[in-house]
């Protein structure tokens, strides 16, 4: 059974950084490009930033750019975000999602078939 359990949420304050985890089982993720999406209380599901199967980061939202970063290790079938001077705006569930193997980056909510359930990202003072 494919799988993504996704850690590292936390509360933080405006400035601070968190490093989100994702890791996939049942599979074997050098083949999958991988997505990570948000969804803000009150806010619609949008794409953040995601992994090609190179390694190669395709960045979906300009207000993340510069602050935020994604890699990922094969050998340990996991995705990272690096968030950096995280602001309030950032606050939301952040999940990783993939299409299917051999695909490119799920870059609308609506593409992706499998999902992780989430990990909450709380920035505030």
């Amino acid at each position: 059974q494919m799988q993504f359990v996704e850690s590292g949420g936390a509360l933080v304050q405006p400035g601070g950084s968190l490093r989100l985890t994702c890791v996939a089982s049942g599979f074997n993720l050098q083949y999958y490009a991988i997505t990570w999406f948000r969804q803000g209380p009150g806010k619609e599901r949008e794409g953040v930033v995601c992994t090609r199967v190179d390694g190669r980061p395709d960045f979906l939202l300009d207000s993340v750019k510069g602050r935020f970063s994604v890699s990922r290790d094969n050998g340990r079938n996991a995705v990272y975000l690096q968030m950096n001077d995280l602001q309030p705006e950032d606050t939301g569930v952040y999940s990783c999602a993939s299409r299917s193997a051999g695909r490119g980056c799920a870059t609308q909510p609506s593409e992706p078939l499998y999902w992780g359930r989430g990990a909450q990202v709380t920035v505030s003072s």
